[in-house]
């Protein structure tokens, strides 16, 4: 059970897509915390839509959609609406995998529950527990247009598995930040940064030396960083230069946890 008080008094910048900080706000907000929104991607359509348009004229043929973001649950959703179709009506035969609670939680709101949800949020963790050999299986994968790992698309690969993998939407980094968020970041008032993916690590790189100038690294020098999971981390470390907490299990709950956890080992700005 998260401690109501735990994170009072402490700024804690939150990194999301545009109009998606609502849950983790909450949760944050729940626990004491202020947040300042750190938008830092921006969900557009990908430069076609037509492999997965095509795609989804033949979805009667897969076996499986293996969704690994609730951005690809929504494209799909969309365009077989223009269709008359939905997730809710698929094909017999046609099962539904997701890769984390929130992905898993769009498709029950689209009423398409998933069929299979790994353990543990990540995609490695779909691979080693999906219910059935690969073998043999038709599987579409729609998956962010560009930076998105592949490593679902190899692994089912090479197990035998006939796989489309096709863009579904886009991730571009924002223009800017709002000003209370650049005011923030100036006055080093925020204790922590999360990060829920890796491009999301990517863009703040890019926003905090456009905005803050070269000695950007410097303004977070007493800022905890928080990761969602081990590809953020590693992102983390490669463009930060460090990550002080990752998320586990790896989802928003494993973030604020991690965050409280992280904030109880010494004093920090923010508090």
């Amino acid at each position: 059970m998260n401690d109501p008080g735990a994170l009072t008094g402490r700024t804690i910048g939150i990194t999301r897509a545009e109009g998606q900080l609502g849950e983790a706000r909450r949760l944050f907000e729940a626990a004491g915390a202020r947040v300042v929104d750190l938008p830092a991607l921006a969900v557009t359509p990908p430069d076609s839509w037509g492999p997965l348009d095509d795609a989804l004229e033949e979805w009667g043929e897969f076996h499986w959609i293996v969704f690994s973001s609730a951005n690809g649950v929504e494209a799909v959703q969309q365009r077989l609406g223009r269709r008359g179709a939905s997730l809710a009506h698929r094909p017999p035969g046609l099962k539904l995998a997701a890769v984390g609670r929130k992905t898993a939680g769009v498709l029950e709101s689209v009423g398409a529950p998933a069929d299979f949800v790994p353990p543990a949020f990540v995609a490695d963790s779909l691979i080693e527990h999906f219910p059935v050999s690969a073998w043999g299986l038709r599987l579409l994968l729609p998956r962010v247009q560009s930076g998105g790992r592949t490593v679902l698309a190899e692994a089912f690969g090479a197990a035998g598995g006939r796989v489309v993998e096709v863009p579904a939407y886009e991730t571009r980094c924002p223009e800017s930040w709002p000003s209370g968020a650049l005011l923030a970041l100036e006055r080093r008032e925020l204790a922590a940064i999360t990060f829920s993916s890796a491009k999301t690590v990517e863009h703040t790189a890019l926003l905090l030396q456009r905005n803050l100038g070269a000695d950007w690294r410097q303004r977070l020098a007493e800022t905890r960083l928080i990761s969602i999971g081990p590809q953020t981390s590693r992102r983390c470390r490669d463009l930060l230069g460090r990550v002080d907490a990752e998320a586990d299990p790896h989802d928003l709950d494993g973030m604020l946890q991690a965050c409280i956890r992280c904030l109880g080992d010494g004093p920090l700005r923010g508090g």
